[in-house]
């Protein structure tokens, strides 16, 4: 299945080509009859061939006039195949010229020249035409073009053109698949009983009955009641087809020619794009930043500002170049799709290009090098879907792309997605829903190292660094599923030890010289002879110093206390853990005697042999540690 469509001059018979073909007349207006002339896009289709040879081909019929230039664009877009049509008593006019230039700039690769009206003129004139449409063509995608003269009225050379267009149908490939279903909607009507219907060309991907879609740029989701090709009710719409979509939960007066309708969640309407273009030689003066232009993407007409990415800040009549271009309102596209820049005001089509990021941020002046040069190499990727993503995560750094970003730049399938990223994966990663280079995962896995070397470097005595004083100076600003991902695998590859709150080297010990080893002995043993009634810390610590610093003796203290040997119990008074554990057990050992597990402060003392001024801070560090629970000026002993 693919499509045909009609271009070339206004009065040049492509309609009644048309006609002549399928036996459709594609003059659906009123003001057409009454103008005999094409206004907006016609629709027609035809059957070739038969049994295995069969082949369906949708028509589209093209308005010639240059005041309906922008209906022929709506149209253009989605053909596979121009019948280029050229008028044989006439030979190429303008609008000839500016239908070949919209199609050689779409990226058209085959069409079929039409002289129509062979009939009017004279051997030595059809040959004429012949010539003069041959020098507009040479050296373009329809120089080997077959050209046949037709006569419409009387049939003559209809049955070679179908010929021709058969043999066109047997070398035709089927669309691509890469990308998820896209119908760029051309017109939209009302139809009674069944409420709004959308038609198009099917550009990429299927569309399903029942299934949900979303219209861009407005982002409605609606669902799919009814779909029909070439006048058929069908379950499902592929890529190529002429396609009429009955759409349920919108009002028919929300939907207009220029939108899209797409899978949903996948492409993402934007007002900046970064794209490559071609000027035509034909253009009366460069284009230059700042510079107001009518962008035809898909079915939409949409103002646009360029801004030119050179040094000149302009591209000449007949260059190439990379322009950003800034809508002046949201539209949808995907990386890769072809569109026409017309001149603002007299409008006349001046080029056209290749979208290659369509959500894009603005640019720096200082930053245009360095911008074109990675366009410039995106541009070269559109068919090595690795490559690309290499070059789009890549650039990224360590902020990463997200899958749903890149989805939104590509409008590729959940298939060819996941393949590309799988390709990609000598020089990239996926973490969750990140892509990130691998030599920045590498380079952050470094940082990691040298941020814990260097502070356990200044904190010997440590017994890791803070978890979040950790994330910040390690990784900075980076997304969190990125560094959690990175402090897991540190973990799981035995390079650090995360716990708790704190994060250490795996090679980091807490090892003690002579002087700190004999400080921590003398501590301890001043705790464990004095049991439950130890001296207050700053005394204890005077006493057992020797030769070692006071700011050291509170390191060690720390590290103590994050070893469990000690217990802190109040500001001033630090115990054994050996002396508590003991004392843990007495309370318990007479609760197990008690009918109620009661314990007062009269017999806390009594079971510890201490004062009120110890009884009553070790009675409160119980409760804290869930050993007690205070019931009135009592306690419970918990099991």
């Amino acid at each position: 299945m693919y499509v045909i469509g009609t271009a070339g001059h206004v009065d040049h018979g492509k309609s009644t080509l048309v006609e002549a073909l399928t036996g459709i007349d594609p003059d659906r207006l009123a003001e057409e009859k009454a103008r005999e002339m094409t206004v907006d896009l016609g629709f027609a289709w035809l059957q070739l061939g038969d049994g295995a040879t069969q082949a369906e081909v949708g028509v589209v019929d093209v308005p010639g006039h240059r005041d309906f230039i922008e209906n022929m664009l709506a149209g253009v877009g989605g053909i596979d195949v121009a019948l280029f049509v050229v008028a044989a008593d006439e030979g190429v006019m303008p609008q000839t010229r500016e239908h070949f230039e919209i199609c050689r700039l779409l990226g058209l690769k085959r069409g079929i020249v039409v002289l129509t009206k062979s009939d009017l003129v004279d051997d030595e004139t059809l040959e004429l035409a012949r010539l003069d449409a041959a020098e507009l063509v040479a050296g373009s995608f329809l120089e080997s073009a077959p050209l046949v003269a037709v006569s419409s009225v009387s049939g003559k050379g209809v049955d070679e053109l179908k010929a021709e267009l058969m043999h066109s149908a047997a070398q035709f490939s089927s669309r691509s698949s890469a990308h998820v279903g896209l119908l760029p909607i051309d017109r939209t009507f009302t139809v009674k009983g069944f409420g709004a219907v959308v038609t198009g060309t099917l550009v990429t991907g299927e569309i399903s009955d029942g299934a949900e879609m979303e219209l861009l740029p407005s982002g409605r989701r609606v669902r799919v009641r009814g779909l029909q090709t070439h006048g058929r009710p069908v379950k499902t719409a592929l890529a190529g087809q002429r396609t009429a979509v009955n759409i349920a939960g919108i009002d028919h007066s929300e939907v207009s020619r220029g939108m899209l309708l797409a899978e949903p969640g996948v492409i993402s309407a934007t007002q900046i794009i970064d794209s490559a273009i071609e000027m035509l030689e034909s253009s009366p003066r460069p284009l230059r930043t700042r510079q107001r232009v009518r962008v035809h993407i898909g079915t939409a007409e949409v103002l646009a500002r360029v801004l030119v990415l050179n040094e000149t800040g302009e591209v000449a009549p007949g260059e190439s170049g990379y322009v950003q271009l800034r809508l002046e309102s949201a539209t949808a596209s995907y990386a890769g799709e072809r569109f026409i820049i017309r001149s603002y005001s007299p409008q006349r089509t001046i080029g056209g290009g290749q979208v290659v990021i369509p959500v894009a941020v603005k640019h720096r002046k200082r930053d245009i090098t360095e911008t074109r040069e990675f366009l410039r190499k995106l541009s070269l990727s559109f068919d090595q879907n690795a490559a690309f993503v290499r070059l789009i995560v890549l650039a990224a750094g360590a902020k990463g792309v997200s899958v749903r970003h890149l989805r939104s730049q590509t409008g590729w399938t959940e298939a060819i997605t996941k393949a590309s990223i799988a390709a990609a994966a000598d020089s990239i990663e996926q973490i969750g829903d990140l892509l990130i280079g691998s030599a920045i995962v590498s380079m952050l896995m470094s940082n990691a190292g040298s941020t814990l070397a260097s502070f356990h470097q200044s904190e010997p005595l440590a017994a890791g660094m803070p978890r979040e004083t950790f994330r910040e100076q390690a990784f900075g600003e980076i997304p969190n599923e990125l560094i959690d991902a990175v402090v897991v695998r540190l973990n799981s590859e035995g390079m650090i030890v995360a716990e708790k709150e704190l994060v250490r080297s795996a090679a980091h010990r807490t090892d003690l010289s002579p002087d700190e080893s004999a400080f921590a002995n003398r501590l301890l043993a001043t705790l464990k002879e004095a049991k439950f009634e130890p001296p207050k810390i700053d005394e204890a610590i005077a006493a057992s110093l020797g030769n070692l610093r006071p700011a050291d003796a509170k390191k060690l203290i720390v590290l103590k206390l994050r070893s469990g040997e000690m217990i802190k119990v109040t500001d001033d008074h630090y115990f054994a853990a050996s002396a508590i554990d003991e004392l843990k057990a007495a309370v318990r050992s007479f609760a197990d005697t008690s009918s109620d597990r009661v314990i007062d402060v009269a017999k806390f003392k009594e079971i510890a042999g201490v004062s009120r001024k110890y009884a009553i801070p070790l009675l409160e560090y119980f409760d804290r540690e869930r050993v007690t629970v205070r019931a009135g000026d009592k306690r419970v002993v918990l099991k």
